[in-house]
């Protein structure tokens, strides 16, 4: 279970630092565990326009959101976007809820996010998380444009 950080009058570190002075953990405790990344996406080459599909990343369990082997990832999935510092601001498809984009927009986290919760499964119970929606790459049709989808972004 996440524990808030937040003390009685105490402003939560996603509210009090900007991205580049978070500890590593901090960081990492931004992911809310949605898996909206780790889908596949689509770029018409006309217009670069996104288009999410609803097949995710062979390593996405699709029923905890979570990768089967998050520390190892760029190993197995070489194209795997690794969020940064210096690719979050460049990076347009990431979801409008996705809590690194949020905060270097200087918005607020949603309510439903595990950090403001306190609990690791508020995504999940929000409905805000690809859980029930997809399917692993393993299980798809090579014709990716079968699949997409206009709901996580």
């Amino acid at each position: 279970m996440i524990k808030p950080t937040r003390e009685a009058g105490e402003i939560p570190f996603w509210e009090a630092k900007k991205l580049d002075e978070m500890t590593p953990s901090e960081w990492e405790s931004l992911c809310d565990g949605c898996g909206k990344c780790c889908l596949h996406k689509l770029q018409d080459e006309d217009t670069d326009f996104v288009y999410y599909t609803s097949v995710a990343c062979r390593l996405l369990d699709c029923e905890s959101c979570s990768c089967k082997d998050y520390p190892n990832r760029t190993q197995h999935i070489p194209d795997c976007v690794q969020l940064s510092l210096e690719n979050v601001e460049t990076l347009s498809w990431m979801p409008s809820t996705c809590a690194y984009r949020l905060i270097s927009e200087q918005k607020e986290l949603p309510d439903w996010h595990p950090l403001v919760t306190g609990r690791s499964d508020s995504t999940i119970m929000a409905g805000m998380s690809i859980k029930g929606l997809v399917i692993s790459e393993d299980d798809a049709h090579p014709d990716l444009t079968r699949y997409i989808v206009k709901w996580p972004a």
